[in-house]
């Protein structure tokens, strides 16, 4: 008589294998989340290539700007709770940055599992916080009053780029001015929203736009703002230290636009970029003084009070025609940190699936995004 086998077999069937038990390829394979899931992970890199072109062929918006309303309510936020002290700053920092951060948060998890509702949130956002194209044209603007020799709209327009008193600068300074506003717009305007888009999404896009025009209007040193504005310096500050780095990388790999040399920028940048007051701005400033051959840097009047700065770069003093140049590196630059912040949107999918591997995590997601019902074994 044949003798029956053992009840209960011995270990799990084949199909319940321990997750433990697999090679990890095997592993990351059965956790990494497709369908559904991957598709809303991959919709932000769709909506940010999105934004990005529309940005591209139309700039900022002309009316009902969002961040110009955003502005508004944060100014009528600080008349409510301003003090002339850094606890009332950073009340109001938090506030104001964090409103954003979580609406982000919110529209992120209403959208989860619907990825076109995402890509399109996505692109909406990031056309929004993104400026490269107004700054550009702005640019070229300046440079044709400059190339005309109109000093009077030329000195009327650098409003629209920096915050200096213009009415005494000559064709040189203005130009020097425009190409200075260029190099550190790029990576506050064009840059640092497309990497905290890549890395973190809605939220990521919409907080550093907040903390951003924050710092635009009270991170600057005046009576009012000295101790108030800090923690909104602060805050851009450190938001900014990766993005003003890889603009000015970005700026030595992409010189040959503005007819410089890789050599040329990057020893401009190793020497300079630290002699710049701004922690962010000297690593922009540095670069593109090298691409173009220039030198940046001197004497800066703003109402009611001037500054001294280090000289960076070699060469003579910008012209109308740097300032077009600089236009050109600054495109450039943005399209090369779109193609990387597209990426790390993508990679996003890739990571989670890693992650869930690594921690153990069994599979929990069918082909639909949705979760599987445990099977019994």
């Amino acid at each position: 008589m044949a003798r029956s086998a053992p009840w209960p077999p011995a270990g799990p069937p084949a199909r319940c294998v321990p997750l433990k038990s697999r090679t990890e390829p095997e592993a990351f394979a059965q956790s990494r989340p497709p369908g559904r899931l991957a598709a809303v992970i991959a919709a932000d890199a769709v909506g940010l290539a999105a934004g990005y072109a529309l940005d591209l062929a139309f700039g900022d918006p002309r009316r009902f700007h969002p961040v110009a309303g955003f502005g508004r309510a944060a100014g009528a936020l600080e008349r409510r709770v301003y003090a002339p002290s850094r606890w009332a700053g950073l009340v109001f920092t938090a506030a104001a940055v964090g409103a954003p951060v979580l609406a982000g948060v919110g529209l992120a998890a209403a959208t989860r599992h619907q990825p076109v509702a995402r890509a399109a949130l996505t692109a909406a956002a990031t056309w929004t916080v993104l400026g490269g194209r107004t700054l550009r044209r702005e640019a070229r603007t300046m440079a044709g009053h400059l190339e005309r020799g109109d000093l009077p709209a030329a000195r009327g327009r650098l409003g629209h780029l920096c915050g200096r008193d213009p009415s005494a600068l000559d064709e040189r300074e203005l130009a020097r001015a425009t190409v200075e506003s260029v190099a550190e717009n790029t990576s506050d305007a064009v840059v640092a929203p497309l990497l905290w888009g890549g890395v973190a999404g809605l939220p990521g896009l919409l907080g550093y736009r907040a903390a951003n025009t924050l710092d635009a209007m009270v991170g600057h040193r005046s009576a009012r703002y000295e101790r108030f504005g800090t923690a909104a310096a602060r805050l851009d500050d450190a938001l900014n230290l990766a993005p003003s780095r890889l603009t000015g990388l970005l700026t030595i790999g992409l010189a040959v636009v503005g007819g410089g040399t890789h050599r040329e920028t990057w020893r401009v940048w190793r020497r300079d970029r630290n002699d710049h007051p701004s922690p962010n701005a000297g690593q922009c400033e540095a670069a593109m003084a090298g691409a173009l051959g220039v030198r940046l840097g001197g004497r800066n009047v703003y109402f009611g009070r001037s500054e001294v700065r280090p000289l960076i770069g070699d060469g003579p003093r910008p012209s109308a025609k740097d300032a077009r140049r600089a236009a050109r590196v600054s495109a450039a630059v943005g399209a090369g940190a779109a193609l990387m912040a597209i990426g790390l949107a993508w990679s996003r999918t890739e990571l989670l699936g890693r992650l869930r591997a690594r921690a153990g995590v069994p599979p929990s997601w069918t082909a639909q995004g949705k979760p599987r019902r445990k099977e019994r074994c």
